[in-house]
């Protein structure tokens, strides 16, 4: 249940890179993830969600950062980058390390509220895409599956990929929704919002009370 008071993104600021899941912050608050294969297009939505154009840095280089980048919207309120899967041509120990530290932050992370995972709509439901919906299901964990670069198809085409993608993910049973998304046209944003406000409801109904 969503709450009057809406969060203001634009207000979001850099707080911490962290090598690792012990180096974040204390456990406070309601973190929701971004998650998603290097070339999803994660740094994209977070700087058009925020409307800043330089909060989460684009590379040229897919999965070249390795670091989870942590962004605070309001005290309590955090926005978790974590690093692209998939893509990233890094070391094999390196990926089998991070993907142990993503199951520990999956499932015990206990203020980590709902997961946005990002997929480019033309190329869904790729085999890790899948494992992270059923790892995020596993930890009992809303999500929400953005469709990316959706300005690439034209509208018929991006509804026909929306309803085949929410079809796909029944099996899974879990609390996932599926949007299309565009940073460039602004495609979603508001829906991406309004997701994240719901998953902030605890602390914006807080801070509703002080106003």
């Amino acid at each position: 249940m969503t709450t009057d008071f809406r969060l203001n993104y634009q207000k979001t600021h850099f707080l911490i890179s962290a090598p690792n899941i012990k180096s974040m912050p204390p456990e406070q608050g309601i973190e929701v993830a971004f998650v998603g294969r290097s070339n999803a297009g994660k740094s994209t939505a977070l700087n058009a969600l925020t409307k800043q154009k330089n909060l989460a840095r684009t590379s040229k280089t897919p999965g070249r950062t390795q670091l989870i980048n942590v962004f605070e919207v309001e005290p309590d309120c955090k926005l978790v980058d974590l690093p692209g899967y998939g893509y990233a041509a890094v070391p094999e120990k390196m990926k089998i390390q991070w993907q142990r530290s993503l199951g520990e932050y999956l499932q015990e992370r206990e203020c980590l509220k709902g997961i946005v995972v990002l997929m480019d709509i033309r190329h869904p439901l790729k085999d890790l895409d899948q494992q992270m919906i059923e790892w995020a299901v596993m930890a009992n964990k809303s999500v929400l599956l953005l469709l990316t670069k959706a300005d690439k198809l034209s509208q018929g085409a991006r509804i026909k990929q929306v309803k085949m993608v929410r079809e796909a993910i029944l099996p899974f049973q879990g609390d996932i929704e599926v949007e299309a998304f565009s940073g460039t046209n602004k495609i979603g944003i508001d829906k991406l919002s309004a997701k994240l406000n719901s998953w902030f409801s605890p602390v914006t109904a807080y801070l509703a009370e002080k106003e």
